[in-house]
């Protein structure tokens, strides 16, 4: 991000302008944006991280964080937004973990929509963040662009700050077998006791949710019932191959012959 600068913001004409990019970016309607600056203002002033990302002076992106819990160990980023392909994003959170580390803590969590491709790309692959938990439904039924209409499942992830980066390119081992599979832009799901589960994703859910809702809620309710279930029996996602899939281990106590549906 050549050209640009990243600072705390503190002031509400500041605030006012980050609730408006974030407003565009997600499309939200008027006076709806995903958070307002009146809360921007009270986070900054007790002391959390508000920043924007600002490019020949104009702001480009802007990230929402607040201490956590564990208390004094984590920093909990509720939302970031930037413009697309300027590497403002990778800018951010490169900020926000220097802040973090300034601040002694030890990791960074937050959401993020599991159906997304580059949002899953960004957060397990140039990141190195690693899903914790799925969150059905967590925001209720959001109306914006980005989100059109869909019920709000999140998948947590924490970011280890002081464990070395994984590697950025990860090949699925012999065995793994497919949970579900992309086929013909619709989910396909299956059924196998396998150790390593490989979950596609649709190639971009948000276009899908404009032209075919029936497909959309398809591929909300697969990776649910898929993603959500493996999470939830103690399995580890280990990577995203090829920019498109889930690469999840079973947990060792996993016995073939059993699965989850």
């Amino acid at each position: 991000m050549n050209g640009s600068t990243i600072r705390e913001l503190h002031m509400m004409e500041d605030l006012d302008a980050v609730s408006l990019l974030y407003a565009d970016i997600w499309g939200s309607r008027p006076g709806a944006s995903p958070i307002s600056a009146e809360v921007m203002r009270a986070l900054s002033h007790a002391g959390n991280y508000v920043a924007g990302a600002y490019e020949d002076g104009r702001l480009v992106g802007a990230s929402v964080a607040f201490f956590g819990e564990p208390i004094g160990t984590s920093l909990h980023s509720h939302i970031t937004g930037a413009v697309v392909g300027r590497g403002v994003g990778l800018a951010l959170k490169m900020h926000q973990r220097q802040w973090a580390l300034a601040h002694r803590l030890r990791r960074i969590t937050w959401t993020y929509d599991p159906l997304i491709r580059r949002n899953a790309y960004f957060n397990l692959t140039k990141l190195g963040a690693r899903p914790e938990e799925y969150l059905t439904s967590f925001y209720g039924t959001m109306h914006d662009t980005i989100n059109g209409g869909d019920e709000s499942d999140r998948v947590l992830v924490a970011w280890d700050l002081t464990a070395p980066s994984p590697p950025r390119m990860i090949e699925p081992p012999a065995g793994a077998a497919h949970r579900v599979r992309n086929r013909e832009g619709r989910p396909e799901t299956a059924a196998t006791d396998a150790e390593t589960v490989l979950i596609d994703l649709p190639d971009d859910i948000e276009a899908l949710r404009r032209t075919d809702p029936g497909a959309a809620r398809a591929w909300r309710l697969a990776v649910r019932e898929t993603l959500g279930g493996l999470l939830a029996e103690g399995a580890r996602v280990v990577g995203f191959h090829e920019r498109r899939r889930y690469v999840v281990q079973r947990p060792t106590t996993h016995k073939r012959g059993t699965t989850h549906m």
